[in-house]
């Protein structure tokens, strides 16, 4: 699957981890992912879980959580992160030091019921070949739950910024990658090269891998023009952004201009 290019990333994206933008990404993905998970104790498995925001929360509403985050520093700040948790829910959580490449040697095929892969598609060459690993991993009926760039929004940013250079230098990257067959590339905002995916091209990779697209969403789309370094609102003014934010990500057609889309799937039976 390819080199991961968010390596030279990982120090800026640690240190704004507090930040609105961030906030808003992770509870937008805590609360469209709960409506979609089975009743009962889960098997959760977490690949490129990164500081482990997303794997911990569900650790702690009593699930089973399996980890996999291939660098040192991501992996101490998720076991700092993990430090909070009971010592029950503890024992229920498993770090291992792997990536997509390494799941078979470290993991049993269909054994979870939900699959995580949440803001790594980005940093791979290609998509295909990691949602089919996924799907390998996906118990029939589980869950896989992937958040990629949203190649179909990435003009938005700069637009709403009033950044016309950089909106029109957007569109025609996302022009040019239609016209050559690929994927639209961009640099992001911790400084490395990316590249993203379309809702109807993640469509295609989890129907050639055994998976129903089943919902979809958009993440950030009232809160992405802001810094990167801009702290959250307290107390109301942040419940209220984050109730906007649950909105408009789910209707349309302002689910479409999210930064980030949010693809829920199931493994056919």
């Amino acid at each position: 699957m390819g080199d991961n290019t968010f390596v030279a990333g990982q120090q800026p994206w640690l240190e704004r981890l507090g930040n609105l933008r961030n906030v808003v990404r992770q509870e937008m993905v805590t609360r469209q992912l709960a409506a979609h998970l089975p009743r009962g104790p889960l098997r959760v498995l977490d690949v490129g879980a990164g500081q482990g925001t997303q794997a911990l929360r569900l650790a702690r509403k009593g699930h089973s959580v399996t980890a996999v985050e291939p660098d040192g520093r991501m992996r101490a700040a998720f076991e700092q992160a993990a430090a909070g948790l009971t010592q029950q829910q503890r024992e229920h959580v498993t770090l291992m030091a792997t990536d997509l490449a390494g799941l078979a040697s470290v993991t049993r095929p269909t054994a979870y019921d939900v699959v995580m892969c949440h803001g790594v598609l980005m940093y791979l060459p290609e998509s295909r070949a990691a949602v089919a690993a996924l799907a390998r991993r996906a118990a029939p009926g589980g869950v896989v739950s992937i958040v990629a760039r949203n190649g179909g929004a990435m003009a938005w940013r700069p637009a709403v910024r009033h950044d016309w250079a950089g909106a029109l230098a957007m569109l025609d990257e996302q022009q040019r990658a239609a016209d050559e067959g690929r994927d639209a590339r961009y640099r992001n905002e911790i400084g490395v090269d990316a590249r993203a995916d379309t809702l109807a091209s993640l469509t295609a990779d989890c129907e050639a891998a055994g998976l129903e697209v089943t919902a979809w969403y958009g993440v950030r789309v009232a809160s992405d023009d802001v810094a990167v370094d801009e702290a959250p609102p307290e107390g109301d003014e942040l419940s209220v952004l984050l109730d906007v934010e649950e909105r408009l990500g789910s209707t349309d057609p302002y689910r479409a201009l999210g930064t980030l889309v949010h693809v829920i799937a199931r493994r056919r039976a």
